[in-house]
């Protein structure tokens, strides 16, 4: 109730802003933008793009969180692995996205782009979240695990998967954000035909304002919808796991 009555509140803030400017090139009333976005639902190309934006970027998103994984387990074993990462790692991390979009351009075809951009920008997230949940894990337990010889698989999914579950967590919700801005900013640049990037750039050179809010819209809502369903079935695991 709470976030639904934050929700009104902008809206009423939106709608008051636009009619002091008076200006619907510049800024279009909610109603309009609700009624441009109505209008693109019942177009077949509106749910192309979706469907084929959101299968690449979460494909790079699955990606980099499953390399991300698979590269802090050595690294938490080993410290030279760690150190070796560690340049790569901070790396990514920093350097803008449109500079890795832009040299991706050199390497990779346009429809590409978006799965790329999206791994590189869950990776991180990935791996830093599982290697801080690997260190969280008990070390008690795992002494008494070794003691009695526990095999592998059943220390890691009593000890290992949920001591790492909430750090993870936190990685992940942060890296869906990510890929979502910066795979449709790869579109936007690229401009693969079909994307959702695409419509947001031909709104911008049409200057059809109501467009490029309704784009953004369904750019935001499809975001927090992939994070919660995500977040949910990780939340479902940790609950099996007893995190």
């Amino acid at each position: 109730m709470k976030r639904f009555c934050a929700a009104l509140v902008w809206l009423a803030l939106w709608e008051g802003a636009g009619l002091i400017l008076n200006q619907p090139l510049l800024l279009p009333p909610p109603l309009s933008v609700a009624a441009r976005l109505w209008e693109l639902c019942r177009t077949v190309a509106f749910w192309r793009s979706i469907a084929l934006s959101s299968r690449r970027i979460l494909c790079g998103f699955a990606l980099g969180v499953l390399c991300g994984t698979a590269l802090a387990i050595p690294a938490s074993a080993k410290p030279w692995i760690r150190g070796l990462l560690y340049p790569a790692v901070a790396a990514v991390k920093a350097v803008p996205v449109a500079s890795f979009v832009i040299l991706s351009l050199v390497w990779l075809e346009s429809r590409h782009l978006s799965v790329f951009i999206a791994f590189l920008m869950s990776l991180p997230p990935a791996y830093l979240g599982a290697l801080e949940g690997i260190a969280a894990a008990d070390k008690q337990l795992l002494e008494m695990a070794g003691a009695f010889r526990v095999p592998l698989m059943r220390r890691v999914a009593g000890i290992y998967i949920p001591a790492a579950l909430p750090a993870f967590r936190a990685a992940v919700s942060l890296s869906i954000g990510l890929c979502w801005k910066a795979g449709v900013a790869a579109e936007v640049i690229g401009l693969p035909r079909g994307t959702l990037g695409e419509r947001l750039y031909n709104a911008k050179v049409y200057f059809l304002t109501a467009d490029l809010f309704a784009w953004t819209a369904v750019i935001i809502l499809l975001s927090v919808c992939f994070e919660r369903v995500f977040l949910s079935a990780l939340d479902r695991l940790s609950e099996r796991m007893g995190a």
